[in-house]
């Protein structure tokens, strides 16, 4: 049996959904669970979330002796006047840590203890992402009952939240028999090997998660058993894999699996120690699979070769791919025209990025070309082409697959098509 979590003392272990429904869990050490005030049994009346999620939220801080978060009552203030304009359907709660644009106070496991016992009865919340703060495993396990209980949560980001793998083990777990959540955000987490198995284990079973980010995990050649499970599971649409150590043999290793995948639209590779090699199994399963829509390669070492390889079958064969990123790959000249010739056949194909190759100047023609054509928009591709003195050069324009994944902008739209073509072009569930 798997050692549990650090959690508060006095808590419940969590068991099978039916008995964590049945028994109560006692409070933790930390928050009495009679608050020693002359108004305890008030505050017990004022329990409803009919009274409000803010006071709701400051009347259990008070029952339970916990420090009230102004972060998280700012937060429950603004969902309360959304509800009072009648905007009740469908909520995301957003109580990320990053946020610049207000004063943030980072949550921690004991304030999602609280948020958690709010949220459960809140039917018209349906994403909840507490990134980029400090839940730890005490939160993870709060999380867990919440996704367990709340049967409308079908968006939950936890990315950057100091889980372990004794945290990733319970959250995995719990998904086993949910049959509500789509899009789970674990990115950052450092669950290693041990929590990323669980999560594999988890996903031959789950029938309803869509969209899973298990990037920079601390995951190494988790590719055996992600392969595995991508043979037996027929409805995960989006998987990250950024940071896993990936390298030419576990790129065949995922590729024998998607041979069986009919699933799986979006896969993100990007970061891993992937080369022309891995490109050779890419490139021939590319040409039967029918389902992958996008495949980030950013950050890897593909080279011209493996350029080549992939551009031979988006020619030739493939006709369902319509996203490819090849950021920072060292492709010289060669392979990148031969990318942007693929394009004019191919006229499903219709995003590339490339910044951070080797551009010659056919390359800056090429590109030049397809985008004053209008075979390759603007908006599909991360560069822009520019002419000095007779000569076509590429600047780079903030576009991409997922350019606002791991931050919040000051300004401006961070959620748009350009910038974030991925989550367009592949929605699942809530968006990020």
């Amino acid at each position: 049996m798997a050692a549990q979590p650090p959690r508060p003392v006095g808590e419940r272990s969590m068991g099978s959904p039916r008995e964590a429904d049945s028994a109560p869990a006692r409070s933790p050490a930390w928050a009495p669970t009679q608050a020693r005030t002359p108004g305890a049994a008030l505050v017990g009346q004022r329990e409803s979330p009919e009274s409000g999620l803010q006071e709701h939220y400051s009347n259990l801080c008070m029952e339970k002796s916990q420090k009230i978060n102004p972060f998280i009552l700012r937060i429950l203030q603004e969902v309360d006047e959304e509800i009072k304009k009648g905007l009740a359907a469908g909520i995301t709660l957003n109580i990320a840590g990053n946020n610049c644009l207000v004063p943030v106070e980072r949550v921690t496991g004991e304030d999602f203890w609280i948020l958690s016992r709010i949220l459960k009865n809140c039917l018209y919340i349906n994403g909840l992402d507490v990134g980029y703060n400090l839940l730890s495993d005490v939160g993870a396990y709060y999380a867990a009952k919440l996704v367990q209980k709340q049967l409308n949560l079908i968006y939950l980001n936890l990315m950057f939240n100091d889980i372990g793998p004794e945290g990733g083990e319970l959250i995995a777990k719990v998904l086993h028999k949910n049959q509500t959540l789509k899009y789970l955000r674990m990115t950052g987490n450092k669950i290693e090997n041990k929590g990323g198995m669980f999560f594999a284990a988890m996903l031959q079973i789950n029938s309803s998660l869509e969209k899973l980010d298990l990037g920079d995990c601390d995951l190494e050649e988790s590719t055996v058993h992600i392969g595995r499970m991508l043979k037996e599971n027929h409805c995960l649409v989006v998987l990250h894999m950024c940071k896993h150590d990936i390298k030419n043999s576990g790129i065949q290793q995922l590729c024998d699996a998607l041979y069986l995948n009919s699933s799986l639209r979006y896969l993100d590779v990007s970061c891993n120690k992937i080369t022309h090699d891995g490109m050779v199994y890419l490139a021939d399963v590319l040409k039967s699979n029918t389902t992958l829509e996008v495949i980030d390669l950013s950050f890897n070492r593909i080279e011209n070769a493996g350029a080549n390889y992939l551009s031979e079958t988006l020619t030739s064969h493939n006709r369902s791919l319509k996203a490819l990123s090849v950021v920072s790959n060292n492709i010289e000249g060669e392979g990148l025209v031969a990318l942007s010739q693929s394009m004019k056949t191919n006229l499903t194909f219709s995003h590339i990025y490339i910044w951070g190759n080797k551009f010659d100047e056919a390359t800056c023609v090429a590109y030049s070309d397809l985008i004053q054509m209008g075979r390759l928009k603007p908006d599909n591709t991360d560069v822009e082409p520019f002419v000095v003195d007779g000569r076509v050069y590429l600047a780079e324009v903030s576009n991409g697959l997922k350019k606002h994944y791991y931050w919040t902008s000051t300004s401006g739209e961070s959620y748009d098509h350009s910038s974030n073509a991925g989550f367009a072009l592949v929605p699942v569930g809530q968006q990020p």
